[in-house]
């Protein structure tokens, strides 16, 4: 059964060794969001490695490892102890990211969109329902390029939790059922190129593979 998806929420610098790796204090910074356009989905089968053609306008193309929540519902100011209420299921996602325009454009002080929220950008695995696989609060995350562990941290060293995530979205936005929530990466995020195999794991949850392929023509 396909998950209508409607809304796509990211979270930036959920884990402290990320933040510090992208110049910012883990410690001080509140939460923020962005989102990408539904159609940057590309559902990959579990067993299967999804061709992912490299973007244009890149040199600099950055895996993102994520859990990533759908809820079944929503509201607004939801209470964080209420919050898990509303999730329906988890599945293994990736953030994929220009980062040469991400970090361009940040200096500029202008919007991420191009670096972020582009076709493909948000390769995603089966969303399987909490009720048969539990909420994730703690249990390995990691990422492979070309059999190398590049990513390798534990759902516990999140700085916002899930069920923190989705009330504070649920502060700036009516939340409803078919938003997705991809809720940030662990340390050594890094560059693919045409050509390389990706390869992630979330404890509890089937492996996710892509292919970077040649851009498209």
């Amino acid at each position: 059964m396909a998950f209508p998806v409607r809304r796509i929420y990211c979270i930036g610098r959920n884990y402290a060794a990320h933040a510090r790796e992208m110049g910012s204090d883990p410690n001080r910074e509140p939460p923020f969001f962005f989102q990408k356009p539904t159609d940057a989905v590309q559902f990959v089968a579990p067993g299967t490695v999804g061709e992912h053609p490299y973007p244009s306008l890149t040199k600099n193309y950055h895996y993102e490892v994520e859990l990533v929540a759908a809820l079944k519902s929503g509201g607004r100011n939801i209470p964080i102890d209420r919050a898990l209420e509303h999730v329906y299921g988890y599945a293994l996602g990736l953030d994929m990211t220009r980062r040469d325009l991400q970090r361009a454009l940040g200096d500029e002080k202008k919007p991420w969109e191009i670096g972020k929220s582009f076709d493909r950008s948000a390769p995603i695995g089966p969303i399987h329902p909490a009720e048969q696989v539990g909420h994730f609060t703690q249990g390995a995350i990691s990422l492979a390029v070309n059999g190398t562990v590049k990513q390798n941290s534990d759902l516990k060293n999140m700085i916002w939790s899930v069920a923190e995530q989705i009330a504070k979205l649920s502060e700036a936005f009516e939340l409803k059922a078919g938003d997705i929530i991809y809720s940030g990466t662990p340390e050594n995020v890094g560059p693919v190129v045409a050509g390389d195999t990706i390869l992630c794991k979330i404890q509890n949850l089937p492996d996710l593979s892509i292919r970077i392929a040649p851009p498209l023509a």
